[in-house]
């Protein structure tokens, strides 16, 4: 077992803090007060103080959820302090980091330790703590969400106590809290199953739409990580499937990735959504354009250079998770929407896949999953596309991703989760005054 020490630093506690907003600037909140500890027995001392003057407790990671999950009026944590891993247990394979830590840091350290985690999504911001109780998740034939690679948590309950919760302590807690919504506790250290650093090889390919959908559950099965993205106003796809590799590594090149992922994937794209938000008449043209552009590539590297990309363009982003055998038919009805609509779509559809899990609110809780998600370029009017979306999704039986924009409500979402009442029930327990509340946890867990 190896540690990685950490230095001690002083809470941060200021009153009457400037507003927050999340990373695509669709929420802002307004905390009474914001605390920036340094230990998780800081944090506890935060939360003990916060009840004892009525207010609510939000911790905030680094925004990019779009929805008000971390908004407040109350106590404002930011986990800046609470970053690093605190150990490494060869033994039992497992890293033990702070709840604050950006997956970005905790990749490129687990890399430098010849460690890897086994899936993860596409983006790398958020931290650990964020990503997880709001269910991100990559895509994969058997390998789940980050959330199901946790092994356990540590985390601070309403009353101010620090609880540890695994498979064998504190068990029912472990089971909900691993997508907690932070309704029942602020986390402030999380444990995960890692393996050997392994190769991924990533084969980019352009495709039909009607050759992807059709041949969907084929490359689904032939493949342990396949995503693909349709582009709006058009019949072009682009395919991504990530394979393990026995080497030799053959990373993308320093001046044709950067063109890809940087000038194209990045700069170009900003410009085109920035003259498609301002001319919307445009988009059919620009995306017929930029679909076409693309090329096939094949690389092997490290899982988190394969797995993650940059993202710099700024959207907005509604997803949905459904069973995995009604995808195809739910993709075919949003392209007949877009088509008979007027709308003018310039960001391309995602859609990826996940195993089932035992997470209670997980999306893809007891369910073989597809997700489909769909992206509007920041300060586009989203409403109409999103709302129209949100129809075909739910009448397949989707759940929306808790971090993204969605409508829907507890009296929803309780039909559609197996456990929700098994949820809600823990929340009454661990926290019957509501000081981790909000307005969005109202909405989807109910009072």
């Amino acid at each position: 077992m190896s540690e990685t020490p950490k230095a001690l630093k002083s809470v941060t506690t200021r009153a009457g803090s400037s507003p927050w907003r999340n990373w695509a600037g669709t929420v802002e909140s307004r905390p009474t007060r914001e605390a920036s500890p340094a230990s998780a027995e800081e944090l506890a001392d935060e939360v003990r103080r916060a009840a004892e003057d009525g207010l609510r407790v939000k911790t905030v990671g680094t925004g990019h959820s779009f929805t008000s999950i971390a908004a407040t009026d109350g106590l404002l944590i930011r986990p800046d302090l609470l970053t690093g891993i605190r150990r490494i247990d060869r033994e039992a394979m497992t890293v033990t980091v702070e709840a604050g830590t950006p997956l970005k840091r905790l990749n490129v350290a687990l890399a430098r330790e010849g460690l890897s985690l086994t899936n993860m999504g596409d983006i790398m911001e958020q931290t650990v703590a964020g990503a997880t109780s709001t269910g991100t998740h990559g895509t994969g034939r058997e390998s789940a969400s980050i959330a199901a690679q946790i092994r356990e948590i540590e985390l601070v309950t309403a009353d101010g106590r620090l609880m540890t919760c695994s498979a064998k302590e504190n068990p029912e807690v472990f089971a909900a809290a691993r997508i907690g919504l932070g309704a029942l506790g602020v986390i402030t250290a999380l444990t995960f199953a890692v393996e050997p650093v392994f190769l991924l090889t990533a084969r980019e390919e352009p495709m039909s739409f009607d050759r992807v959908t059709a041949e969907f559950d084929a490359l689904h099965a032939e493949n342990e990580h396949f995503e693909f993205y349709w582009f709006p106003h058009t019949d072009n796809c682009n395919t991504k499937r990530n394979n393990r590799s026995a080497g030799p590594e053959a990373p993308l090149g320093r001046i044709s990735g950067w063109v890809d992922d940087e000038l194209l994937s990045n700069g170009i794209f900003q410009l085109a959504c920035s003259l498609g938000r301002a001319v919307p008449p445009v988009v059919p043209s620009i995306a017929k354009i930029s679909s076409r552009a693309l090329s096939a590539r094949t690389y092997t590297d490290i899982p988190y250079k394969v797995f993650t990309s940059p993202r710099r363009v700024r959207f907005v982003e509604m997803e949905y998770a459904l069973p995995r055998e009604a995808a195809v038919a739910a993709l075919r009805e949003l392209k007949a929407m877009v088509e008979r609509s007027p709308l003018k779509i310039s960001f391309p559809v995602e859609v990826r896949t996940a195993p089932a899990d035992d997470i209670a609110l997980s999306t893809a809780s007891d369910r073989e999953s597809a997700y489909i998600a769909v992206h509007l370029y920041k300060g586009t009017p989203h409403r109409a596309y999103f709302t129209a979306v949100e129809r075909i999704m739910t009448a397949h039986g989707g759940r929306p991703h808790w971090g993204k924009v969605h409508t829907r409500d507890a009296a929803y979402l309780s039909e559609i989760y197996p456990r929700f009442a098994e949820f809600t029930a823990l929340r009454d327990r661990l926290d019957p005054d509501r000081r981790f509340g909000n307005d969005y946890l109202r909405r989807v867990l109910g009072d």
